[in-house]
């Protein structure tokens, strides 16, 4: 009988260690118990995954000690003849864990294919509870929560990414639909003058920086303003770090 593949969470960044259980306020103590209880994850991150691992095991300690525990790579550089291997120690009945490097798998995220795949093969796929940087970030903006759109990443060419933006805020007015998307952390100064450049004055923009973590920020209020805040320097202070932006056209 095939194993099951769980979807476990993982933090939405490095947690303070200093406490007895780090892990308390974002993954719930069952996910935890489950997580402990395995000894093969397909991560994105191997190093990423041990370490959250090593975080798991303050509370519950694990199946095997942490070196002999099997993790193989899962990202945007993995070769899709290399997934049906991936899933054959399950098929062969052992479960197994899927581990994003931040947040929830398969959500902006390359185990989408596995999950994809796991399901053809009809593998039992457990998706568990914990953090998500889209949905935390659509509760705390004040914007649409009834129908939204998760866009990934905009182009990073200049002229490609104002053209996109002005589309996905078209379609934001057209539909009442808050727009989410994200960038690589050391470019959210250059998408947020993108944003406040190309977007009508009175479109509303949210940024929610670090979610989850002592260093989070999240502000909302129209682009006019946050036009204003980049040129007088008060800008967010969120350089390379994780931000989802967010914005609603009225």
């Amino acid at each position: 009988m095939p194993g099951a593949l769980y979807l476990i969470p993982n933090t939405l960044g490095q947690m303070h260690t200093d406490g007895i259980d780090p892990l308390s306020q974002v993954i719930p103590l069952e996910v935890r118990a489950v997580t402990a209880n395995l000894d093969y994850f397909i991560a994105e991150n191997a190093k990423t995954a041990r370490a959250f691992l090593k975080l798991v095991s303050a509370v519950h300690p694990l199946r095997k000690i942490l070196q002999e525990i099997k993790i193989v790579e899962l990202n945007v550089n993995t070769e899709a003849s290399a997934l049906p291997g991936m899933l054959a120690p399950i098929i062969a009945g052992t479960n197994a864990g899927l581990i994003s490097e931040a947040g929830v798998p398969a959500v902006a995220d390359p185990g989408a294919d596995l999950v994809r795949l796991a399901h053809a093969k009809g593998i039992q796929v457990k998706p568990l509870v914990g953090p998500s940087s889209i949905l935390l970030a659509v509760m705390a903006s004040g914007l649409n929560g009834q129908s939204f759109a998760f866009n990934g990443y905009l182009p990073v060419d200049p002229g490609q990414r104002a053209k996109r933006i002005k589309e996905l805020e078209n379609r934001s007015r057209q539909d009442k639909q808050t727009q989410l998307f994200i960038e690589t952390p050391y470019r959210n100064t250059a998408l947020l003058e993108a944003i406040t450049t190309n977007c009508q004055a009175n479109t509303l923009v949210c940024i929610a920086t670090d979610l989850t973590l002592s260093t989070e920020m999240i502000k909302m209020q129209t682009a006019a303003k946050w036009k204003s805040d980049c040129l007088s320097g008060k800008a967010p202070d969120f350089q390379k770090k994780p931000t989802v932006f967010l914005f609603l056209a009225e």
